[in-house]
């Protein structure tokens, strides 16, 4: 081999070792796009404090974040890749990924009683089986249209029995106090805020039923970048832990935003927000999969779908999360 087949040798196998590299650093996003929601507290403290913004600010990444109106708009956004992250409800989730959003589910940010079906205080509406033949303001996609569908089923009703007026959820309320529906399928904030200034009436609950707070990650991110998602989990479970030991500084963030008096944000925050919880495991699996199956009893999922095998590719527990 000359000196000259040599070198042109040496170069190629550096242009090999080196290319990995290259071709990372090139992929490196310019920006991390992440939602925040008043049905998620500690995205808002995230934001707030601005902690993505200083752990990335070392890799020249920005933070670029979008407000998600209900699990449905984050859906959309993810299904679209116009955020990265997006908080939603797991059932929410299990049904998106059902219909082909490729999404996983990777975070637990909150265990929340954050639904209940909501009537005005004069209403005769009393029961779940009171809202057949009535118009019910519900937003499709959502844990509360879900959690509207479990109980009509288990009313021995569904949702041929009444008129659902799509809305989102902001809107449903406001339909519901302007008279212009029977009933709302509801979610905080706006649910609590009803029941504090207007007197309304959370007429059927079921805690259980409502499905974790769950954030999700486009699997195309995942796949692409797992460290950067290992490190947003990192920071989100920092912002998690804060939250849960400074309340008032939450409440505080909290009302920054959404400009709600204190009555209607502790019964938010404290009366039906859990903030203990961070790792998918069995009782987040146990609470979707059993949300699913209802949904299929009911019609809303086709019967050939194997409910169970879709959550097993919708989850993702491998992320590594802080130990201390």
């Amino acid at each position: 081999m000359t000196t000259l087949s040599r070198r042109l040798m040496t170069s190629l196998v550096l242009a090999t070792m080196l290319a990995p590299t290259a071709v990372i650093a090139a992929d490196k996003p310019k920006e991390i796009r992440i939602d925040w929601a008043t049905y998620n507290p500690v995205s808002i403290v995230l934001k707030q404090q601005g902690l993505l913004e200083k752990e990335f600010a070392k890799d020249g990444i920005g933070i670029v974040w979008v407000q998600s109106a209900g699990s449905n708009k984050a859906l959309e956004f993810l299904n679209a890749g116009s955020i990265d992250f997006g908080s939603t409800a797991g059932s929410a989730a299990l049904v998106a990924k059902i219909n082909g959003n490729p999404i996983k589910s990777i975070y637990v940010y909150s265990r929340p009683e954050w639904t209940a079906l909501v009537t005005t205080k004069d209403s005769k509406i009393a029961s779940v089986a009171d809202l057949k033949g009535k118009r019910v303001a519900v937003t499709r996609g959502t844990d509360p249209h879900i959690f509207l569908v479990r109980a009509l089923l288990g009313a021995g009703l569904s949702q041929n029995d009444i008129t659902p007026v799509l809305l989102q959820h902001a809107d449903g309320k406001a339909a519901l106090i302007r008279g212009d529906v029977d009933a709302w399928a509801g979610l905080d904030p706006m649910m609590a805020q009803a029941e504090v200034e207007e007197g309304a009436k959370l007429f059927y609950r079921k805690p259980e039923a409502n499905t974790w707070g769950i954030l999700n990650v486009r699997e195309d991110f995942l796949k692409e970048h797992p460290d950067l998602v290992r490190r947003v989990l990192a920071v989100y479970e920092d912002a998690r832990k804060y939250s849960l030991t400074h309340y008032d500084e939450l409440k505080q963030a909290f009302i920054g935003v959404t400009k709600l008096p204190d009555a209607v944000v502790d019964k938010q925050l404290k009366e039906r927000t859990e903030l203990t919880h961070s790792r998918i495991g069995t009782p987040q699996r146990d609470s979707i999969l059993a949300a699913g199956l209802a949904l299929q009893q009911a019609g809303v999922i086709q019967p050939s779908v194997d409910v169970k095998a879709v959550l097993d590719t919708l989850i993702d527990d491998q992320v590594p999360l802080p130990t201390n």
